[in-house]
């Protein structure tokens, strides 16, 4: 599965030195392994948007679209 970022998500990563931990996110995502990131859907589930965790403190949400992961917003989790 292909991983894209909509606008203004790589600027934030590197505003917050996250650029590495997120490319090896991306990485597994990209391996489908998904169990590595914690792949989970997000209440409401049926929005269908779903997250993945870039360390303990940051997650990626989105949404699949054919075949692929599109990143439309970082979360500070805590």
């Amino acid at each position: 599965m292909k991983v894209f970022e909509e606008e203004g998500i790589v600027e934030y990563l590197k505003k917050r030195n996250l650029v590495k931990p997120y490319l090896k996110a991306k990485k597994y995502m990209e391996q489908d392994l998904f169990e590595l990131v914690d792949l989970r859907k997000r209440e409401p589930k049926k929005l269908k948007i779903l997250y993945f965790k870039i360390d303990k403190k940051y997650r990626a949400l989105g949404y699949i679209e054919n075949n692929s992961f599109v990143v439309t917003e970082i979360l500070d989790h805590q």
